[in-house]
């Protein structure tokens, strides 16, 4: 556990050192007083009145003892924290740059609900281990040590008696420990799916109150926070029994010294003397004793944490190479391209992910969502799309198209084949060399809570105001803006709130048009084209386009009919392509699509 963490406390483990010390030398401080009331109570057990000036001297020490333990304390724990948090954030900046390095698509289908989990509560529960577990389990532990050195010098029967309530506690621990480990996963795994269905329930409010589904939603709602709730309590039914016990003994390292020692004292075996030391000797470590152990309960669920995390952060990382763009022009090849979603990766279907599972191969979907095994939705796809032309891919919902254009853009990597950009592999270069060649604008483009401007400007940093503003006006953007007080200075609001579908589409467009890369993957770019806004939908789709390789996904097929070339996909196999025409000689399939579209496309409400 502490191996695994040490890579990123880095520069702050001298804090670490520190603190320990301080602690270490501060618990000293708290176990001295129990010395120096032995040295005031001898006095008395020998019908002797001890000296005023002794007397004072002592509490004052003890008072000293006391003040010295909270200074030395306190700065000790100021040390570990900020060695702690600055190790919190090194792990945050670790973990997003591996994230970074992952499959784009793997990264979306965790859920926001377990990355928010990872990135704040898993983390911070790290901040126990370093900021406390470390320096004061050490110096709970070693001072304690220390003492029962001692007390075997006093005497080894007092010293044995003294320790023998500890195999107890720590039986009753490791017992909570092991009852609790059982309970772990599950109670986890509850967690994260809370997590998930809570963000679900308020992302998806509106839906749910327009179609009058809070029944059902809350349901599920309500499902999610009680299986929480009932796999909480069933960890801590098993642990709580066990916590009682080891809370109740370790404190009590006097439980067989004081009878037993007290029998020896009447039977002239030893010394009251050495009773009183050992007595004020346990008295001050079973506090001690007791947090070092605590922490010991706390060690499964860090391990657990920290587990994940590395499982996280040691993802596989999608291929790519650190060459920059070196192809020879800008056209287009699948080659035998073949794609599988994985086992145990958490599929989010969408207009093109709706995996019907295999059966025959062993294949399902469990209700969650999680893959079994593999299901193949690409079965060796062979494509060339030439420079400067528009092709477009149409297809029924889980055919294939959108997973295609998904792994253009690089984010999965394939099963097998090759999909290059002018004869050069797109996992010979970098992943940023290859997001310079291609502006992927898909149905949902999310807009960052800033300004317009700087939400467009995304496209290309470097642009001037002049260069925004241009490309605002080209992917007509003018009109909306002008309702606006501030113009192209306006907030857009949590996840671009302030504007509506089609206008959140249109600043999209105004990124891909700052960009000015030379291949266009339009993902139902036009999906909230509503005829009010065709024409300008189609102008700003136009600025775009020019002299570019483009590669178009739509179900609206009248979009497409001017496409260079058109490619039916089915089932994850290209069965036909060509122009419009050609394939309304040819194709069945494209003939039954046509016909959908266009009869679609004169319904009336």
């Amino acid at each position: 556990m502490l191996k695994s963490v040490a890579p990123y406390i880095g520069k702050y483990k001298k804090y670490t050192v520190i603190a320990s010390v301080l602690t270490t030398l501060g618990i000293i401080a708290n176990v001295a007083p129990y010395f120096f009331l032995y040295q005031l109570i001898l006095p008395l057990t020998r019908h002797q009145l001890p000296d005023f000036h002794f007397v004072v001297v002592r509490v004052l020490l003890i008072f000293a003892c006391l003040a010295f333990y909270a200074i030395s304390y306190t700065t000790g724990l100021c040390f570990s924290h900020v060695s702690a948090y600055n190790t919190l954030k090194n792990i945050r900046i670790s973990l997003k740059s591996k994230l970074e390095n992952q499959p784009l698509g793997n990264i979306k289908e965790m859920g926001t609900g377990q990355i928010k989990r990872v990135f704040t509560d898993d983390i911070d529960q790290i901040e126990l281990l370093l900021a406390h577990a470390i320096p004061e389990g050490i110096a709970n532990l070693l001072v304690p040590l220390i003492v029962l050195i001692a007390m075997f010098i006093v005497d080894w029967r007092l010293a044995l008696l003294t320790l023998a309530i500890i195999p107890i506690g720590v039986f009753a621990m490791s017992m909570m420990m092991k009852a609790g480990m059982s309970k772990m996963g599950a109670y986890y795994e509850s967690a994260k799916k809370m997590n998930n269905t809570i963000i679900e329930y308020v992302n998806g409010m509106e839906a749910i109150k327009v179609f009058n589904k809070d029944g059902d939603s809350f349901r599920r709602f309500g499902d999610a926070v009680r299986g929480y709730r009932d796999f909480t309590l069933a960890w801590y039914k098993v642990c709580w029994p066990w916590m009682a016990v080891y809370n109740s003994t370790l404190p009590c390292l006097a439980f067989f010294t004081l009878p037993i020692g007290a029998l020896l004292v009447l039977n002239g075996t030893i010394d009251l003397s050495q009773l009183l030391l050992v007595l004020c000797m346990s008295f001050s470590i079973g506090s001690s004793i007791l947090r070092a152990l605590s922490f010991g309960g706390k060690i499964p669920q860090l391990d657990y944490k920290i587990a994940e995390l590395e499982k996280m952060m040691n993802g596989e990382a999608i291929k790519q190479g650190t060459h920059s763009f070196e192809g020879k022009n800008y056209d287009i090849e699948f080659k035998d391209v073949k794609f599988s979603y994985k086992k145990d990766c958490r599929v989010k279907p969408d207009n093109d992910t709706n995996i019907k599972p295999d059966n025959d191969k062993g294949s399902n979907m469990s209700s969650s969502g999680l893959t079994r095994g593999s299901s193949e939705v690409l079965h060796g796809i062979n494509l060339t799309l030439k420079q400067g032309t528009t092709t477009a891919l149409i297809g029924e919902s889980g055919s294939g198209k959108s997973t295609l254009a998904k792994l253009l853009v690089h984010f999965y990597d394939l099963d097998s084949g090759s999909i290059k950009i002018g004869g050069q592999d797109i996992t010979n270069m970098s992943i940023e060399a290859l997001n310079n060649q291609i502006s992927y604008v898909a149905q949902e483009q999310f807009l960052f809570n800033t300004s317009l401007y700087e939400n467009i400007l995304i496209g290309r940093p470097d642009a001037t105001r002049e260069e925004v503003l241009d490309a605002a006006r080209r992917a007509q953007c003018d009109e909306f803006l002008a309702r606006f007080p501030k113009g192209i200075d306006t907030m857009a609001g949590d996840s671009g709130k302030q504007l509506s579908g089609g206008e959140r589409q249109r600043i999209s467009l105004a990124r891909a048009i700052l960009k000015n890369a030379p291949v266009i993957v339009l993902d139902e770019a036009t999906a909230f084209m509503d005829p009010e806004n065709e024409e300008k939908m189609n102008a700003a789709i136009a600025e775009i386009v020019k002299d570019k390789t483009v590669i178009v996904i739509a179900h609206r097929l009248s979009s497409i009919k001017n496409a260079d070339k058109i490619c039916v996909l089915k089932a994850g196999n290209v069965i036909a392509e060509g122009t419009h025409e050609e394939l309304m000689k040819n194709c069945e399939e494209f003939q039954k699509l046509w016909q959908a579209s266009t009869a679609a496309a004169e319904w009336r409400i």
